[in-house]
């Protein structure tokens, strides 16, 4: 779930949530007050009098109702006398709450005259009151709770005694202390509710990550974490993943360019110490005097030649290799027609392989019209270190190399093929690895620095192709590398 959709449920739950509870709360509480006012006869009751506790209210009045009642039994011609009455009245605590007294239908005393009004053609009838203590009857209308005493005047006329009291003027100390307990109670389960939704949507995340980031800073790439979440909860998780799983892959890297470098300085000093140690020995032995002849002379210069040349070839090999590895030889590609090209190169290293008396064979399947996207220079480059390898590991009489040109659908494949001793099955993965020779030794008598292949590699993958090869030992080899077509879109 997004951040903004969990604030705006927030946001709705924390106003939404404790109104509606407060309101069941409310209801609750009312219920429970009504049922404690049950055994009161009351008349058209509805909510409203949930605004206080009825027994409260009747108790708030009973003093003067048993006073007056007193008065009845003992003398009801005292309730004619209107002093006596306004004494009562004002002796009342709760100045909602007064004496009306009715002599016949006629108003005869009210203590609130202009209350009394409003009420007095409401009132029951002599004779519906019998004195008792539950002779109660509420107005909802008018708010009003009535009680009701009957008696005769002296003169036999027929009296009624009310004790009105206004019922919404009161608030119950209960209700009020219910309602803020189940208020302050809401509120707690409202917080409790949504700050265990937002730590299980939010903290609980974090400080998974947190935990995920401590691993990371102490080199742990291993520790993953995996989730179902949407939003930014889940594009953090994924994100830290992705991260995660690149670092991991560096660092691998790392490790293995580390382990390519020392063996890069290790292949290094042993490829040229070779021929720095030949040369060494062959200017110590014109120098000691042991080439006393022009022959032997002649032939120890042409060898200290050679053996520069070889490290002067060893050096280019490495710097070129360096170069193309590290992506700063630019290449310069164009739209090359197969046929033409192939065709120059064969012609090319025919006349070298002729006077080596190796034999080249070269056919080429592929459409007059069929163009790929190559550096002439760098392919030019594969085909010969290719061709260089198979003419160095020759050891038949009679050398042969086939190189043919296979069309495959959206792309050609070259396929270049000697019948010299072969490669090992083990080996045969090996090959493009850089400094990778089949001689355990080093010592071949070819020479060779043992990076040609891995400079073939690279220019064939950033060409967009691959390579591979295949062979038998003792019969020769095969290297197979695949280039993509080029296919101009027409307009229709």
């Amino acid at each position: 779930m997004k951040f903004r959709t969990r604030l705006q449920i927030t946001f709705i739950s924390i106003i939404v949530l404790p109104l509606l509870l407060t309101a069941l709360a409310f209801f609750a509480i009312g219920l429970f007050l009504m049922g404690s006012g049950k055994g009161f006869p009351v008349g058209r009751l509805d909510y409203a009098s949930m605004t206080e506790n009825m027994r409260q209210v009747s108790a708030a009045t009973d003093n003067v109702f048993f006073e007056l009642k007193r008065q009845i039994e003992t003398d009801p011609a005292r309730l004619a006398d209107t002093a006596y009455l306004e004494h009562v009245n004002a002796g009342i605590p709760h100045k909602t709450t007064y004496i009306l007294v009715r002599k016949d239908d006629a108003l005869y005393y009210a203590g609130n005259e202009a209350a009394a009004e409003a009420i007095f053609s409401s009132l029951p009838a002599f004779g519906e009151g019998n004195g008792a203590e539950n002779s109660e009857i509420y107005f909802d209308e008018l708010d009003k709770l009535v009680k009701q005493l009957d008696f005769r005047f002296p003169d036999g006329s027929e009296g009624s005694a009310f004790v009105v009291t206004k019922v919404n003027s009161l608030i119950s100390k209960k209700l009020l202390v219910d309602m803020f307990v189940a208020m302050f109670l809401i509120l707690i389960f409202t917080s409790i509710v949504l700050t265990r939704w937002i730590h299980r949507g939010v903290f609980n995340p974090i400080n998974e990550l947190n935990v995920a980031m401590r691993k990371i800073k102490e080199g742990n790439f291993d520790y993953a974490l995996q989730t179902d979440a949407k939003g930014e909860i889940g594009d953090l998780y994924r994100n830290y993943e992705d991260m995660r799983l690149r670092l991991k892959e560096s660092l691998e890297e790392n490790k293995e360019s580390e382990k390519q470098n020392r063996e890069l300085v290790s292949n290094i000093s042993h490829d040229l110490k070779t021929p720095i140690t030949a040369i060494k020995g062959y200017v110590e032995g014109i120098m000691d005097g042991v080439a006393v002849t022009p022959e032997k002379m002649d032939k120890y210069i042409k060898t200290i030649y050679n053996k520069a040349n070889d490290m002067e070839r060893l050096i280019n090999e490495l710097t070129y290799y360096s170069g193309i590895d590290n992506n700063r030889i630019p290449y310069n590609f164009h739209r090359i027609n197969v046929a033409d090209y192939f065709g120059d190169c064969v012609e090319e290293v025919g006349l070298d392989l002729e006077q080596k008396n190796i034999e080249l064979n070269y056919s080429n399947l592929v459409q007059p019209q069929t163009m790929i996207i190559a550096d002439p220079e760098q392919m030019k480059k594969v085909i010969n270190n290719i061709i260089s390898n198979s003419v160095k590991y020759m050891d038949k009489p009679h050398g042969v190399i086939d190189i043919r040109i296979l069309d495959e659908a959206d792309s050609i494949r070259i396929e270049i093929e000697d019948n010299g001793k072969g490669i090992a099955q083990k080996d045969l993965p090996k090959i493009f690895e850089r400094f990778y020779r089949t001689d355990a030794s080093r010592n071949s008598a070819q020479g060779g620095s043992g990076i040609g292949l891995s400079i073939v590699r690279k220019i064939i993958e950033d060409h967009g192709g691959y390579i591979w090869a295949t062979g038998k030992e003792g019969e020769g080899t095969c290297m197979h590398f695949v280039l993509r077509k080029y296919i101009e879109l027409q307009n229709e």
